[in-house]
């Protein structure tokens, strides 16, 4: 995957698969990434009751789904029965939460495809499984995983050395995490660094770029905020509806 990151170019990812178009998390919305022509699939994993990995960002069904309630109090053959399509458009009816297996069969076929891999759950368990799953498919060098959770970044710098992607000490501050400071804190953790949109600044682009942590950024939805990323040399952006973004690229860079 290196490679990727050292060529001269806007990688686009695609948060929650096309998440502005498509039911988030779902099996259609990963696909429509694929074929837009994405480089990446940003997804968020869940632990069921069962000790199962499902594709859902929120702790509860209630937003996404028909269902309601804590996702880990589920299992995964009670989480099936739900739709995560409904709540987007009756046209997605039937849309069913994915689980981590059939991400993988997914992306197994597009081996360019690259996986931002969000740690929701935060324990041990859920990297260690997540890590497992994907090592058994062959993906592991495809991917980038992120945590809200310092603690969670932390073991999977620590105990696995994989590329790692967090966030700025404000917004952990904000999600009401404890941040580790010093040399060996929380930054020397990451590999990358998420940016909201409102945090691209050329202040931070150089604070996070002294200490060898790539600036990404997320999520510019439209020309002028994909523009002004680009403007800052951000080399990867998440987008929740990503056509400005590819428009830029094709006009800008060389593919």
């Amino acid at each position: 995957m290196e490679h990727v990151f050292a060529q001269k170019r806007l990688i686009v990812a695609g948060h929650r698969g096309v998440r502005a178009l498509f039911p988030e998390n779902t099996l259609c919305s990963f696909q429509a990434a694929i074929d837009l022509g994405l480089d990446m699939i940003e997804t968020d994993l869940q632990l069921t009751a069962d000790h199962e990995i499902v594709l859902i960002h929120d702790d509860t069904l209630d937003r996404t789904t028909n269902g309601s309630g804590p996702v880990g109090a589920y299992t995964l053959k009670q989480l099936r029965r739900l739709d995560a399509g409904i709540r987007f458009g009756q046209d997605f009816a039937g849309q069913s939460i994915p689980t981590l297996t059939e991400l993988c069969e997914l992306a197994l076929p597009y081996p360019d495809l690259l996986l931002n891999i969000e740690i929701k759950t935060l324990s041990r368990e859920t990297v260690d499984c997540s890590i497992a799953l994907l090592s058994r498919y062959g993906l592991m060098g495809r991917c980038v995983f992120s945590s809200v959770g310092p603690s969670i970044l932390a073991y999977l710098h620590d105990s696995y050395g994989v590329r790692t992607q967090g966030f700025t000490r404000r917004f952990f501050e904000a999600c009401h995490m404890e941040f580790d400071e010093g040399p060996y804190g929380t930054y020397s953790k990451m590999y990358a660094v998420g940016l909201e949109v409102s945090e691209v600044t050329q202040e931070n682009i150089h604070f996070f770029q002294e200490r060898g942590i790539e600036p990404w950024a997320w999520c510019p939805d439209n020309e002028a905020a994909v523009s002004a990323c680009i403007a800052h040399g951000i080399r990867l952006i998440t987008c929740n509806e990503p056509h400005a973004a590819l428009k830029l690229r094709r006009e800008r860079f060389s593919q």
